[in-house]
């Protein structure tokens, strides 16, 4: 039986080295490579604790076909979790991250909090706590 295991999120970007950026500056991710993709746009890709996120353009003829205009299903926020959500509110916010919802108890052991990201991407903050 075959195996599976998370590889990479693939984000495309007006800007693929700003959005980078963004998390090697808020995340203390780093750039793995930079370069171009086959398609012949700009692509940058960073490591985030061993999560991989690519950033690329858009290409004027797609590899993979878009959804329907309109279309509001597909990726709603990239998820990272934190030992200390207070410590990250404060540390992001310090740097600028704008906060979209403030902490929040999730359910019992999960508190999330949610900002802004690059390109009108939502992160999602959360800390997992053991529930005794």
């Amino acid at each position: 039986m075959a195996s599976y295991r998370y590889d990479h999120a693939h984000i495309i970007s007006p800007d693929p080295e700003k959005a980078a950026q963004f998390y090697v500056d808020m995340f203390k991710a780093t750039v793995k490579s930079k370069g171009t993709a086959p398609d012949g746009t700009p692509m940058v890709a960073v490591d985030m604790s061993g999560s991989n996120i690519f950033f690329k353009g858009r290409a004027e003829k797609p590899t993979v076909k878009a959804p329907p205009a309109g279309s509001t299903y597909g990726l709603e926020h990239l998820g990272i979790v934190t030992d200390d959500l207070d410590a990250a509110v404060a540390e992001l916010k310090a740097k600028g991250a704008t906060f979209v919802q403030d902490i929040t108890n999730y359910r019992p052991g999960i508190r999330i909090s949610f900002l802004k990201g690059p390109d009108d991407t939502i992160i999602e903050l959360l800390e997992r706590k053991p529930v005794s």
